[in-house]
């Protein structure tokens, strides 16, 4: 357990297991022992592992009755599906693009994890001028095809995105400090992009099963429930994509305090946060992809509206309001469920605990920093356009390979199709482990935040790098 007056003789429990915590100083003379003691903006609390026990239970019942109710709508009217061309197409040349990319991608993505973290500093820069020369050349190709305003907007962006550098380049090498420690932590839990790609097929096929049942009650009942659909269909992503999140935060914890049980590629850690994510903190899972979803369906509905030519701007409006709300409510959730994940607390007090812990340290203004976001985007577009050239190659020397796949997208040209399967294959495929990266990025600077110390005597290295990189690019905040 966390103790809120921290001792180095008592030992901390982390997932299931207890952690000696013995403390260690660094080569340069580090005193990790003064790190944990209230500092002037208040008492600092650590993160308690809670008991197990259900939290947050009537929203896990309330998604498990509403995936019931979607399985008596889909029996009752899923049949009216129209279903005139069943067993006319063949997919099969499809599905061998897909499969083909799709192996390619992960295998690229896995050895992209190695590279980033050889050159994590050389990634984090070539991540800014990947965002400046994209914009620059969407800006130079509008004003090429006569779109002005996408022309400007996107040469508007350039330079702001040139500013933006220049601001942050001093920046780079905390980054990049913090991006390496996340893709060891992953690497040595290689299991995790396991378990996001099993999601990630459970998210495929309820994509399919939610689309018969919608259609097949509207069609049926018209669309006074399109509100509902819509609520489904997002709280169930939200619920796979936090589900994600909160393992990953439990397995680098793990690996933060005890790595040996969070070192090899399906650890006990792994088998025991997932578990704890998908029973005890499920409720709270489920609330705060409620509370997205919610706004996603709001949105969807207000996008649906147009359509009609009466009250566009209204309608812009209302998107925009409701695209803030729902960046403030997804920021939330990013890092209350680190929490959720590290300590099985419920919604609602993971969200307070952690804000609280960033308030007393100074920290709010770090961790708004996105420069690892920007990374995590440009190497899932390289993979996307590498793969895309893969699925490209597939159709140019397989002829007629989509011939029958009844596949009506606007595109003649197999090879074209071939180029955009493979792109959005590769993108969704490294975007899931980029997920898994970009969680673990979260959970570092929480862990670093509340116990440094653990940090410096189990793995020094990374360590002193963190330390260095912190005090430089944030030497207010950053104290260690």
């Amino acid at each position: 357990m966390y103790e809120n007056n921290y001792d180095n003789t008592e030992p901390i429990v982390v997932q299931g297991f207890t952690v000696p915590t013995k403390a260690q100083p660094s080569a340069s003379g580090y005193d990790v022992g003064k790190q944990d003691q209230p500092n002037a903006s208040g008492e600092f609390h650590k993160g308690e592992i809670q008991p197990k026990l259900y939290k947050d239970v009537g929203f896990a019942i309330a998604f498990l009755l509403h995936l019931g109710g979607i399985v008596v709508v889909t029996t009752l009217y899923g049949s009216s599906v129209n279903s005139e061309n069943e067993g006319s197409n063949n997919y099969m040349g499809v599905a061998a693009c897909v499969g083909v990319s799709g192996t390619f991608s992960i295998t690229l993505s896995t050895f992209a994890l190695g590279w980033m973290m050889q050159f994590a500093e050389q990634v984090v820069k070539m991540a800014l001028m990947f965002s400046i020369g994209t914009s620059l050349a969407l800006g130079i190709l509008g004003l090429m095809f006569g779109q002005m305003m996408i022309g400007l907007i996107s040469l508007a962006s350039a330079v702001c995105g040139c500013c933006y550098a220049y601001m942050v380049w001093n920046r780079i090498p905390f980054a990049a400090a913090n991006l390496n420690t996340a893709l060891t932590g992953v690497r040595q839990n290689l299991g995790l992009a396991v378990v996001a790609y099993i999601f990630l097929a459970i998210a495929f096929v309820w994509s399919i099963w939610w689309s018969v049942a919608a259609t097949g009650t509207m069609s049926v009942l018209g669309e006074g429930a399109l509100f509902l659909f819509f609520l489904s269909f997002y709280w169930t992503h939200q619920v796979i994509q936090n589900t994600i999140h909160v393992t990953s935060a439990g397995v680098i914890g793990t690996w933060w305090f005890d790595p040996s049980e969070a070192s090899s590629y399906w650890s006990s850690a792994l088998t025991d946060s997932f578990r704890r994510a998908t029973t005890y903190s499920f409720g709270s899972i489920c609330f705060g992809s409620l509370l997205v979803a919610v706004v996603q369906a709001l949105r969807a509905i207000n996008e649906n509206a147009r359509s009609q030519d009466e009250c566009q701007v209204l309608v812009c409006l209302i998107d925009c309001l409701l695209g803030c709300i729902q960046g403030i409510i997804e920021y939330l959730n990013k890092w209350a469920y680190i929490y959720v994940g590290l300590y099985g607390y419920g919604y609602l007090d993971a969200g307070r605990n952690v804000w609280t812990l960033f308030q007393t340290k100074g920290w709010t203004t770090i961790i708004t920093d996105n420069l690892i976001d920007n990374v995590l985007f440009m190497i899932s577009v390289v993979i996307g356009l590498a793969t895309g050239i893969v699925g490209l190659v597939i159709a140019v020397s397989n002829d007629g390979i989509f011939d029958g796949a009844g596949v009506e997208v606007g595109v003649e040209d197999p090879t074209v199709l071939g180029f955009i399967l493979g792109f959005f294959t590769g993108l969704i495929m490294s975007n899931i482990l980029m997920s898994v990266v970009g969680s673990a990025v979260n959970t570092v600077i929480v862990c670093f935040a509340e116990s440094p110390n653990e940090f410096q005597t189990n793995h020094p290295k990374l360590s002193d790098e963190m330390r260095c990189a912190w005090r430089k690019a944030y030497p207010e905040e950053c104290k260690y």
